[in-house]
């Protein structure tokens, strides 16, 4: 008879376990896509990561005779839950092996803290922010991960539904076919640059898109104000991601939109894939990962959106065309003809209508799920 045992991560060795464990769950896995290990530690570590000061958070480690079996976060981010007025839970970074004990010590375990602490029901899969791990992997398990997204098991939807999860929203992800840009869009973006006194800015370098980089992160602000799990990102929280992500951005393959008072209303950010290399790579930059990195950046072989974000005021009057097509043109010089977008909300219909303008495949879904407490 097999014996477990749950212990709470506190030390730097468990949270290097912690860490390192989803390696153990995706070993030969061809579609899994490894972050860096290093991050993953700044982002649970209290030390490091900025959104302790809004957010309380525990992770476990399950062991199943001596062996580590599974892991699991609790967070609950005040900042949203003051917004929203709801006492909420989140669950997140769970990964176990197809074993129903160990799920059900994992989830009772992130619960009981929950229900502890007075929250009334439980979401995730979340991170302490919107840009930190968000949603389950439950369509498209044969395409490879982006960077930007996640992968699951595909047991871990059954194992949620048989503790009692049910669902809450969806994300879908497209493939995106490269084309040449009509000349009618490319009147229609002079139209609509006039119309709002609004340019594109493009960059060649690093240096110049720089100043940019810290006012993107802040227009996430606004522009993401009203979707769901979202709250504001106090400035050493930008500070954060905007050296998280400084690394891989690729300046010509970034685009701000600037108005008449030279502020940035508007961003899209896309990075050529290195999903590829980062599997290569192993979770580490040192000594060999980055080289695999770096080489992905320069030589592109398909695409992949990151972010994009539009302040509310513009919102529905052509930006989000106008910088798609602005970055199209850029990467139509190389040889890559595909795009993968990361999550957008079953809700948003606008963005996926727009998505479907082009030649595309919806390939991928990834669940919030919900639980009350």
């Amino acid at each position: 008879m097999s014996e477990y045992k749950i212990t709470e991560v506190t030390t730097a060795a468990q949270i290097k376990t912690f860490a390192k464990f989803p390696f153990k769950i995706y070993k030969n896995n061809p579609y899994w896509v490894p972050y860096i290990i290093a991050d993953e530690i700044k982002a649970i570590d209290s030390k490091t990561n900025p959104a302790y000061t809004f957010c309380r958070a525990k992770f476990w480690l399950v062991y199943k005779d001596n062996q580590v079996a599974g892991r699991i976060g609790a967070i609950i981010n005040t900042l949203y839950n003051e917004k929203v007025g709801e006492a909420i839970g989140r669950f997140s970074r769970a990964e176990f092996i197809d074993d129903p004990e160990v799920s059900s010590i994992l989830f009772e375990t992130a619960e009981t803290w929950l229900r502890e602490s007075g929250m009334s029901r439980i979401l995730g899969p979340l991170g302490f922010n919107n840009l930190d791990h968000q949603g389950m992997l439950v369509e498209g398990f044969e395409y490879i991960a982006a960077v930007g997204s996640v992968y699951h098991m595909p047991y871990y939807k059954t194992h949620l539904e048989r503790i009692g999860y049910a669902r809450e929203i969806d994300w879908v992800e497209f493939r995106l076919k490269i084309s040449e840009v009509p000349e009618k869009a490319l009147r229609l973006n002079e139209v609509i640059q006039k119309r709002f006194k609004v340019r594109v800015l493009s960059f060649k370098t690093k240096k110049e898109m720089q100043p940019y980089t810290a006012k993107i992160f802040s227009l996430l602000n606004d522009a993401f104000e009203e979707l769901p799990f979202v709250n504001p990102f106090p400035p050493d929280l930008i500070e954060f991601y905007a050296n998280k992500y400084a690394g891989i951005l690729v300046p010509r393959y970034v685009k701000v939109v600037l108005n008449a008072e030279h502020k940035v209303v508007a961003f899209i950010v896309s990075i050529p894939t290195i999903s590829r290399a980062m599997q290569k790579a192993r979770g580490r930059l040192f000594p060999f990962g980055i080289f695999h990195i770096l080489r992905a950046l320069k030589k592109p072989a398909e695409f992949e959106l990151l972010l994009t974000g539009i302040n509310p005021e513009l919102q529905g009057q052509g930006i989000s065309a106008l910088l798609i097509t602005e970055l199209q043109r850029d990467m139509l010089k190389t040889n890559a003809r595909w795009v993968e977008t990361t999550g957008i909300f079953e809700t948003n219909h606008k963005a996926i209508d727009h998505w479907k303008n082009y030649e595309h495949l919806q390939h991928k879904r990834k669940r919030c799920f919900t639980k009350s407490l």
